[in-house]
């Protein structure tokens, strides 16, 4: 599911950010607050959000088609730009030991999978999304990536985070409840035969994919990534922040929530503060590590434009058994 920018800004946007890799604090996010929410032309941003009379829902409804058609109309490789910027802002996965292994929610095309296969040959990263389509074409980027063997390494499954529930072979409930088995229903090639999964992740990246479902199943979404992270195990977040500029840019008539908004395409885009992701987290019993705005000015190079970009920068434990 990720996404870094709507419209044909997507591209520049990947750039951006990875240029903007070693200095992540240009302005002070409370004076950007200051200066949108005393702009009259952003008021409609601020204002308590209400469902129109003609609506016959509350929530927007999940976006897995319209995400399926985005990657299908941008199924280029080029199109997202390898994300190296995160292993200098999370330096526990390049230096992980022991054979880690790392699940990517929302996986995209592979960008943020290349760099974390690159980064260490005792990394392992299990990788969903919501497009099969999208699935292929990360195992055909990263296979035709020079100097990373991905033997047994790469391991794409496809699901939709936002409607399923991870497969028994991340993590059975036997591992997960020792008093209670139940078999599991599939066994990947990748399992020995007596293997009743791969127990548990060390890690679970969740990279510009939250913001991309509706904000009333985001809670029992983080509780089920909790449900296959191993005790002690990290979950990594890095998502829009509130005020980012993309956030700006929507029209009244796509705001289909407080603080969330629509794409033309279908696809949406949750826009967080510290407090929403500490509760968020905190509710699903993870223990807060880091957790910051991450405050990054750069400049369109076709026109010009300096854009101030937002995103919260997040690192999170599961409490050891």
């Amino acid at each position: 599911m990720e996404v870094e920018e709507a419209g044909g800004q997507l591209e520049n946007a990947g750039k951006d950010e990875a240029e903007a890799e070693y200095h992540s604090h240009d302005f002070e996010w409370e004076d950007l607050k200051a200066e949108v929410e005393s702009d009259p032309a952003f008021s409609y941003h601020l204002s308590p959000f209400r469902v129109p009379a003609a609506s016959t829902t509350s929530q927007p409804q999940p976006s897995s088609e319209a995400w399926r058609s985005f990657h299908r109309r941008h199924a280029s490789g080029k199109f997202f730009k390898e994300r190296r910027y995160l292993l200098k802002e999370f330096p526990e996965l390049p230096n992980s030991k022991d054979y880690s292994k790392i699940l990517e929610v929302g996986c995209g095309n592979g960008s943020t999978a290349v760099s974390l296969l690159r980064s260490s040959e005792s990394i392992t990263v299990f990788a969903c999304d919501c497009s099969k389509d999208t699935l292929e074409k990360a195992n055909e980027i990263i296979s035709n990536t020079k100097g990373i063997d991905i033997k047994d390494r790469f391991q794409p499954f496809l699901m939709d985070v936002s409607k399923e529930t991870f497969p028994d072979w991340l993590c059975c409930i036997a591992c997960k409840n020792a008093s209670h088995h139940k078999m599991r229903k599939e066994h990947p090639g990748f399992l020995r035969e007596n293997q009743c999964c791969v127990g548990g992740m060390d890690f679970i990246t969740m990279i510009f994919t939250l913001s991309a479902i509706p904000f009333a199943i985001m809670p029992s979404t983080i509780e089920q990534c909790v449900s296959v992270l191993k005790p002690g195990g990290l979950l990594l977040f890095r998502d829009y922040g509130l005020y980012d500029m993309t956030m700006l840019r929507f029209l009244p008539h796509q705001r289909v929530g407080f603080r969330e908004y629509m794409r033309s395409d279908g696809t949406l885009s949750y826009f967080f503060t510290l407090d929403t992701v500490r509760e968020l987290f905190h509710a699903a019993g993870l223990v807060e590590l880091e957790l910051e705005y991450c405050c990054v000015k750069s400049v369109n190079r076709k026109n010009g434009k300096k854009m101030q970009r937002v995103w919260v920068h997040g690192k999170f434990q599961k409490p050891p058994s």
